[in-house]
């Protein structure tokens, strides 16, 4: 049974992989009918009586199961109830749903047209709202859909992390935005295409990833997927003017990369192979990212990469300024482009629309008129257009609602991650400065990376860090960000 789905799942998100990558733009529908026809053979596994059978015994059982098939019964029945409470012919249908509407985002954001994609996101709305109270008729929906993706997460987590993330750093935005520093020349100089593809590969290097084992792409909004612990694809998306758009982008699917490579070769082809949660996953990208990527002890390995393959661009670049531009923190309109410190306030914006949505006290047609009001509300700027407002982002259109908080909550575990770390290797930063992150990644790698899914995400954070405690995380970017503006 488990051979069986991780094949189709396999083959499903290979498919889904080539859509947004090198497919041709006419391809979706036939992609679509045989996603719809891969997730009807993945419905009859699932619900197929002997695999019911199997699963009721080895849960009777359960005493005499070692831990690991503990736990991948535990998924499966978890997965697998979710399944068998949809009948055949929507599961079906909600696939082909979510690979057309994946296609049309991506039409109707380069032509700015939201009103191409909002019927579509009218029908994702509704089907999950719909599977939501199939799944569990007793809880909120927009609760159910938070648990799909973070087991045990709830609205009452989020709004509180989300009160203490705005009551401590929005009162240190307002100060920076008085500063109002300047954008350092380097930033905004023109950086080929084909140079920047060959950065990304250096960084790759840098940052420690297997070639053998991770290939780089390039689509229109940067993902990562993975199949096994030897074969992860991550993309990237090149912007002439705005080279470190890039490279911040390969640093953080490359966290996510090392993370799935890392994983015990036992997940392999089971469903804990991938990670303990979204969360936990973002923890990862986002420390490879920010917490690493954008250090001051960093700055000089990435200052000198970036240099040998534009070294006209950057000769009169220093590395006090490369880690000042590549830390401003102000108020800006794209989440992947957003800095370390406003980037939870563009996470908060995607969670309140999409409590509405889900609620139903917010329609599709009013998402971006709603948008645009929370980050004037939150940020203190307004979008002028839908492309830059409530099309920049994917997960919509992939059925992904309830993904978003997991990019705030993996920003906050990282930094109680780094605090362990700290404790726990000696010299870590010392390394670091010299562009060496193996120890590092060992270290992540024995707390976190090997155990795949193994445990869920809140005991294995408990395992390696205590209880989660927000507090981490703000203190962390305060004492950051007050010493680099000087507050």
């Amino acid at each position: 049974m488990e051979a069986k789905q991780a094949a189709l799942a396999h083959a499903e998100e290979l498919l889904t992989c080539d859509g947004v990558t090198l497919a041709p733009e006419a391809s979706v529908e036939g992609r679509a009918r045989t996603l719809g026809v891969l997730s009807e053979m993945e419905y009859e596994i699932a619900a197929s009586p002997e695999a019911q059978r199997l699963l009721e015994e080895l849960e009777e059982h359960s005493d005499e199961l070692d831990e690991q098939v503990r736990r991948e019964v535990k998924v499966l029945r978890r997965e697998t109830a979710k399944i068998l409470k949809i009948p055949a012919e929507e599961y079906m249908q909600y696939s082909m749903l979510v690979s057309e509407a994946s296609d049309v985002w991506i039409r109707a954001k380069n032509s700015n047209d939201y009103a191409l994609f909002a019927p579509y996101l009218e029908k994702i709305v509704a089907a999950n709202r719909r599977m939501a109270a199939l799944w569990n008729p007793n809880e909120e929906p927009y609760n159910v859909l938070l648990d799909n993706f973070e087991e045990g997460l709830t609205t009452e987590a989020c709004d509180g992390f989300f009160r203490t993330v705005r009551s401590e750093i929005v009162p240190l935005l307002e100060k920076i935005k008085e500063i109002r520093a300047p954008h350092e020349a380097f930033a905004l100089r023109a950086y080929d295409l084909a140079g920047q593809e060959k950065l990304a590969h250096a960084l790759m290097d840098l940052e420690g990833i297997d070639a053998k084992r991770c290939v780089l792409g390039t689509t229109e909004h940067p993902f990562t997927s993975g199949f096994n612990n030897k074969d992860v694809r991550i993309t990237t998306h090149y912007h002439e003017n705005s080279f470190l758009s890039s490279v911040y982008s390969v640093l953080h699917e490359g966290g996510h990369a090392i993370y799935e490579m890392n994983g015990d070769d036992r997940f392999n082809y089971t469903c804990l192979y991938g990670g303990a949660s979204m969360s936990i996953h973002e923890s990862q990208s986002r420390f490879y990212e920010n917490i690493i990527g954008r250090s001051r002890a960093f700055s000089g390995p990435m200052l000198k990469v970036c240099r040998e393959i534009f070294p006209e661009q950057l000769r009169d670049v220093t590395e006090d300024q490369f880690y000042r531009e590549i830390n401003i923190a102000e108020p800006s309109l794209i989440r992947t482009e957003a800095d370390e410190l406003t980037y939870s306030l563009h996470v908060m914006v995607r969670y309140e629309i999409e409590k509405q949505l889900i609620a139903g006290s917010l329609s599709v047609a009013e998402v971006p008129a709603v948008w645009n009001n929370l980050y004037e509300e939150y940020l203190g700027i307004r979008p002028q257009n839908d492309r830059e407002g409530c099309l920049q982002d994917s997960h919509w259109s992939g059925g992904m609602l309830g993904y978003f908080p997991s990019y705030a909550l993996g920003s906050a575990y990282g930094a109680q991650m780094l605090a362990r770390m700290e404790e726990q290797v000696e010299h870590v930063w010392e390394s670091v400065a010299d562009g060496d992150l193996e120890p590092v990644t060992a270290w992540l790698k024995e707390n976190i990376h090997q155990y795949s899914a193994l445990y869920p995400p809140m005991e294995l954070l408990e395992r390696v860090c205590g209880k989660f405690d927000p507090s981490y995380y703000t203190n962390y970017l305060k004492a950051k960000f007050t010493e680099l503006y000087h507050l």
